[in-house]
């Protein structure tokens, strides 16, 4: 499936900020269960209820994502369409409320996410006809991880896909530090700065607040907040060892990897060349990042779930 770029829409930046902004997003009817993680936090999770015995499927979302984000409704409503049901795991202070414990969330939570997949199988999988896996900007390097380092571990999952994923985090953290690209950084930091404030009044002596608050992009974010809080030494630590470009030729379930080659936030020049035979490496000229709109004004978004489920249908190593 070729993306068909609209012609009145045209560049990376209008194909990020528009679909995300300006498309009318699907209902979707969620139900919401809250489970206790294994160091006493919790995480909330949306589960889109279909019929039994068709497809199950996962969605990770992206940076400061939600169940309610557009590409999340969007391939929810497809699958409810079509009589599959799906899960949208929100990541630790995600889903409206501020999560317990002294952590946040990051690119490379593979453990969090191992737990989180393994427990919705355990439920699903004997019930479903499949059970796929996908994952969206932050989510999609995440989940990358995790196929990555599980390799064979992971093959209880029929096939995965990951969006625009930050593949390499230093080559994406760059490009978002400067130029027009600022913009998105400013938008990742009205909603971070704030969560953090909350989290140093659970926790006073988490990080220093004066730092974090004067943090101009998410090197500095990072390198205060999210590398020393998840074990990594400073950011260029995080940002190395959290890559899912080390990981790809490690994976051995059938994944599509679909990033656009104007993706504001991962500039061409850093998509990776080569993964294992079980990756497909699709990289179309255009989209943005999770962009993907299709058809005349005011345009739909409904080729990137149609897109993701003719991979994971029909396609595999």
């Amino acid at each position: 499936m070729n993306y068909p770029a609209p012609s009145w829409l045209p560049g990376g930046h209008l194909q990020t900020i528009y679909p995300a902004t300006c498309i009318a997003k699907p209902k979707v009817a969620y139900r919401r269960e809250r489970w206790e993680t294994p160091d006493g936090d919790f995480i909330d999770i949306d589960f889109a209820d279909g019929q039994t015995g068709r497809p199950f499927i996962v969605l990770f979302h992206g940076l400061e994502g939600s169940s309610d984000s557009h590409y999340a409704r969007a391939l929810m409503a497809r699958i409810l369409s079509l009589g599959w049901s799906g899960a949208v795991p929100h990541f630790r202070g995600c889903s409206g409320e501020m999560n317990h414990a002294p952590r946040f969330y990051h690119s490379g939570d593979a453990q969090e996410v191992d737990w989180i997949i393994r427990r919705l199988a355990d439920r699903y999988k004997a019930s479903s006809a499949k059970f796929y896996v996908t994952g969206v900007s932050l989510g999609g390097n995440v989940l990358l991880r995790w196929l990555g380092e599980s390799q064979h571990r992971a093959e209880f999952v029929d096939a995965a896909c990951a969006v625009s994923a930050p593949l390499d985090l230093a080559g994406g953290g760059e490009a978002l530090s400067s130029g027009l690209n600022m913009l998105y950084t400013r938008a990742f930091l009205q909603t971070l700065k704030p969560k953090c404030l909350q989290k140093l009044k659970q926790f006073p002596s988490l990080f220093d607040r004066d730092t974090m608050l004067r943090a101009r992009n998410l090197y500095e974010f990072d390198n205060i907040v999210t590398a020393p809080l998840h074990g990594y030494r400073d950011v260029d630590d995080y940002w190395d060892r959290a890559s899912a470009k080390h990981v790809l030729p490690d994976i051995t379930v059938p994944t599509l990897v679909l990033n656009a080659r104007n993706d504001p936030f991962l500039p061409a020049r850093h998509l990776p060349r080569t993964a294992s035979s079980c990756v497909k490496l699709e990289y179309p000229e255009h989209g943005g990042h999770v962009g993907f709109a299709v058809g005349g004004p005011p345009g739909r978004i409904d080729w990137l779930p149609q897109r993701m489920l003719h991979f994971l249908e029909g396609e595999g190593c």
